[in-house]
């Protein structure tokens, strides 16, 4: 039983979360969670996941638990992983960008930032880059704008990409962890004996060996550095120096060409920044300020006693949009958009639409209308 190898600290109790399913225009279900209070946060797919078995994990809790803290996060299992739908026929870059759509609409995300780790970071740029009036923000770590064939590394790079996707089909499915190790060391060279372990079942709850290999066959083949012009929004790009999964340069890339990127270096050899690392408080203090900025407005705090739902009503609002295109943009009825939009009147101690709107855009929301 996935419980039974949960890890949890004294101090804390595990995350609660809510998990749904949606559907992919292809049929596929995709399972999503919301975690946490305030302003809304969607979190990229990445290569493994389990939104049950990552809630409390001794690699992945301290992210979820700093994020949670301050924002309602969403996230999901890529399709072929953790929760979602295991048996899938279609899978390419362009399937997981319509399941980014397809996630952020049945959460009823109307304007949001975007977190992404490792290749989720492409198709955060990508996404970005396709729907400008829908992503205020991004924060991009350990990411690459080039897959690894795609880095210009000739035949002995693509002998290794091989290589890797061929030891992940042999002996991902094996008791032994021996293999996945292999691939453990890489994101956590410094980690945790128990960390190690979590990591090495995680290679093998999230999905099955041949749909690993799959997917790590397609992130090999991306390339979005076309792309990165064509983002417009603020980007914090993060990247460890002494990263082994994701060369250090494939973050300088990325910063290099977004106008609105800032790069912050962190000086650990870990792919994913561990609780232990020396760089992790300043992970959370440069996430958490830059998140904070919001689209550029005036902070106000009694935002962040919304829902992510009410959220999203006072966002459709603030573009001038009437009840009637609210219910249709978040497929609700209009009788609960207007209760929604009694209860953000209440939370913001507004009386009526036009002072809700002139909060609303002092915040810097309503600007994708």
């Amino acid at each position: 039983m996935i419980a039974a190898h949960r890890h949890t600290t004294p101090s804390a109790m595990p995350l609660k979360q809510q998990i749904r399913f949606c559907t992919a225009p292809d049929g596929v279900r995709l399972a999503y969670a919301t975690a946490g209070h305030g302003p809304p946060l969607l979190k990229v797919g990445n290569w493994m996941s389990h939104l049950e078995f990552d809630l409390t994990s001794p690699v992945w809790g301290h992210v979820l638990e700093a994020l949670c803290a301050t924002r309602t996060l969403v996230r999901y299992d890529q399709r072929g992983t953790g929760l979602s739908d295991r048996e899938i026929e279609q899978m390419s870059f362009e399937i997981w960008l319509k399941d980014i759509e397809t996630v952020a609409d049945a959460a009823g995300l109307a304007r949001f930032p975007m977190l992404a780790m490792s290749q989720g970071v492409s198709l955060a740029i990508a996404y970005a880059a396709r729907h400008p009036e829908r992503v205020s923000h991004l924060v991009l770590q350990g990411g690459y704008a080039r897959g690894r064939r795609m880095r210009g590394g000739g035949q002995a790079l693509d002998e290794e990409a091989d290589t890797q996707a061929k030891l992940i089909e042999i002996g991902w499915g094996r008791s032994d962890p021996a293999f996945r190790q292999f691939f453990t060391s890489q994101f956590l060279p410094e980690g945790t004996p128990e960390q190690h372990r979590w990591f090495n079942e995680l290679e093998s709850v999230s999905t099955s060996p041949k749909t690993a290999a799959r997917m790590l066959r397609e992130f090999d083949r991306i390339d979005v550095t076309a792309l990165l012009p064509q983002v417009r929004c603020p980007t914090l790009v993060l990247h460890s120096t002494g990263d082994l999964r994701v060369p250090f340069d494939e973050g300088r890339i990325i910063a290099g060409g977004i106008a609105q990127a800032r790069f912050v270096p962190l000086h650990s050899a870990h792919h994913l920044v561990l609780a232990q690392d020396a760089v992790w408080p300043r992970w959370v203090e440069e996430v958490r300020d830059f998140l904070a900025g919001g689209d550029g407005g005036t902070p106000d705090p009694a935002l962040a006693s919304l829902t992510a739902r009410e959220r999203e009503v006072l966002e459709l609002i603030a573009q001038g949009r009437d009840n009637a295109q609210v219910a249709a943009a978040l497929q609700l009825s209009e009788k609960t958009v207007r209760n929604h939009i009694t209860s953000v009147f209440a939370k913001l101690q507004v009386e009526n639409r036009p002072q809700a709107i002139v909060r609303a855009r002092e915040a810097g929301l309503g600007r994708a209308g």
